[in-house]
């Protein structure tokens, strides 16, 4: 056992090859990924989805998953990779299985597992038709006890077989963030494992090891304590979004208030640390809303308190109207057109789901204003949410040409290489003082965060 690895587990003597053959159930955002990053590591990898449209484009080359590095890793390893919508024969013909399908949230907060049972039922057919030993791994992020409670019975129930003997059963979430999904697999902070027993956990270390680049440091717990580990991580992250946040927002209501200073020199402080300090929009995404929720949804549910994560929810809801007063402050007439750079929740990935920046672009369409918009990634799934409330600009240049005034919601790299000239003479809200001088010079420039006689 690695000295960073700590959990209590028997350290079976295992070679780099015990296990070979993977398949990946589930081929969304972090399952394509997956399977793409365990290919290019030299493992044989079946890649398992009920829709066939995606089967087909990844057999093609041509994914349909938005992430950067993903396409070129598939084409450069598309002879050990291959996906199919059957089980039959695909699971047990593999050494490991990869659970990586949707738990959405409940109307409580909880997450369910109405994607996961079946998922386990099928593969647990699938063992019962073998003698070999198979190592499951859970990666979608579950409930504390749901490991335990759920699925190590669905398994049992449907292969006849007992885990920790006859198979192998870890939580193994991935502590990623979209749009660096590929690094982030193959140079994590740590791999966390919640595992059934000694066995499975030290294959899956093994395996991880293989995975990874930078030879992570590894934790190996019970399954409720990892459950547990996951949410939390996120519950911490989106804690300190929001702290950076409601600096911001006192910064702007400070002569003199600068927010990029105060967080960059609290950031040096190894107890706090400069990740995720910067006071901008509130977070989004698929992951650090629902997670933050779920964690306070679990403490009330054992009867604990979890004031932090439910004031750090509140926090994050209020931002969207600490822009819009923002935008308010800067006396636009009634018929100016504002235009919004940016859609997707963050840069380099296509998602809106959550996404600050759609949300702001929708509220002011509400309030009249004639909005512009334009994302290099997510205008299609922004046109299924504005519908036609909003104009879509085919650039990013043609966004700021039409508007009287420019919001910057989203901090994309392209937009750093807009000419300035393109911005003379119009407003600027800068949500995450992203522009450069020569645009601030240009324009009529005003920063999120940064002290403004017309903030305060």
């Amino acid at each position: 056992m690695h000295p960073s690895e700590s959990g209590a587990g028997v350290d079976y003597l295992l070679t780099q090859k015990s296990i070979r053959r993977v398949s990946v159930v589930g081929l969304g955002k972090l399952g394509l990924c997956l399977a793409a990053v365990l290919a290019s590591r030299g493992f044989d990898v079946r890649g398992i989805d009920v829709d066939q449209t995606k089967v087909d484009a990844v057999n093609r080359g041509n994914p349909l998953v938005y992430e950067p590095r993903l396409k070129g890793l598939i084409k450069s390893n598309a002879k050990r990779l291959a996906a199919t919508t059957r089980y039959d024969g695909e699971v047990a013909d593999t050494d490991a299985t990869f659970v990586v399908v949707p738990t959405p949230s409940e109307g409580s907060g909880a997450f369910s597992l109405e994607y996961v049972e079946p998922v386990m039922e099928k593969i647990g057919l699938e063992l019962a038709s073998s003698r070999r030993y198979h190592l499951v791994v859970l990666t979608s992020t579950v409930m504390p006890g749901s490991m335990e409670g759920v699925v190590r019975p669905a398994l049992e129930r449907a292969s006849g077989r007992v885990c920790g003997k006859d198979f192998g059963l870890c939580y193994n979430p991935e502590f990623i963030a979209l749009g660096d999904v590929i690094r982030g697999l193959l140079e994590p902070d740590f791999i966390l494992i919640g595992e059934s027993d000694g066995k499975a956990g030290t294959l899956l270390a093994e395996l991880q090891r293989r995975i990874c680049r930078n030879y992570p440091p590894i934790e190996r717990m019970e399954f409720v304590n990892a459950e547990l580990a996951k949410i939390a991580v996120n519950s911490f992250v989106t804690m300190k979004i929001s702290f950076a946040n409601t600096l911001a927002e006192m910064s702007e209501r400070m002569a003199g208030g600068d927010v990029d200073k105060i967080t960059s020199a609290i950031g040096k402080d190894t107890r706090i640390g400069p990740s995720y300090l910067r006071g901008a929009l509130g977070y989004g995404g698929p992951c650090f809303p629902r997670d933050n929720v779920a964690f306070a949804r679990y403490a009330s549910r054992v009867g604990a308190q979890a004031l932090i994560a439910e004031a750090t929810h509140e926090v994050n809801l209020h931002q969207l109207e600490r822009v819009l007063g923002l935008v308010e402050r800067l006396g636009l007439d009634p018929k100016t057109k504002v235009g919004v750079l940016g859609l997707a929740y963050k840069p380099d990935t296509n998602v809106v789901e959550e996404s600050q920046s759609l949300l702001l672009a929708e509220r002011l369409s509400r309030l009249g204003y004639e909005v512009n918009v334009f994302d290099p990634a997510a205008m299609d799934n922004a046109r299924a949410v504005l519908n036609n409330s909003v104009r879509f600009a085919s650039s990013a240049e043609e966004c700021v040409r039409r508007s009287d005034c420019v919001i910057l919601a989203t901090p994309w790299r392209d937009f750093k290489k807009l000419p300035p000239r393109n911005f003379r003479g119009k407003k600027v809200l800068d949500c995450w003082r992203f522009l450069g001088e020569e645009v601030r010079r240009a324009s009529e420039y005003f920063g999120a965060g940064i002290g403004s006689d017309f903030f305060a």
